[in-house]
């Protein structure tokens, strides 16, 4: 088995949980701390036996997004951002190129491509 990356809230899951499976803690008591319910404690308790830490992990983790935009779609918007609106930022871009070109592009897919633009600008200008 590899490395299993996880935050500091699924370390603390871990730990709680450990503490149930070797009964220093009851189960009431860790769904008390976990701020969640017996019953889905109980249910995280097994996956901890059966597949140890690694399998309290999330399971999408370094995966893309199931509701991740095609990269065509993300290079034809950022394409006609920097022709036409160099200067917008991700939501009047967005409503921009709805009204005036009908291409459908979430602020959210057009936030971090626009700051990533935005700070090589900076950093070349410095």
């Amino acid at each position: 088995m590899g490395w299993v990356l996880m935050d500091e809230r699924e370390l603390y899951r871990v730990g709680v949980l450990t503490e149930i499976v070797d009964a220093r803690r009851s189960v009431a008591s860790g769904a008390a701390l976990l701020g969640l319910t017996a019953r889905h404690t109980r249910r995280l308790v097994e996956r901890h036996r059966t597949t140890g830490a690694a399998g309290l992990a999330h399971g999408n983790r370094n995966r893309p997004s199931n509701r991740r935009r095609p990269a065509s779609l993300r290079q034809q918007a950022l394409a006609l951002l920097r022709e036409h609106y160099p200067g917008y930022g991700p939501t009047l871009a967005s409503e921009a190129l709805l009204e005036r070109h009908g291409l459908r592009v979430p602020r959210e897919t057009l936030r971090h491509p626009l700051q990533v633009e935005e700070q090589f600008k900076n950093a070349s200008n410095n």
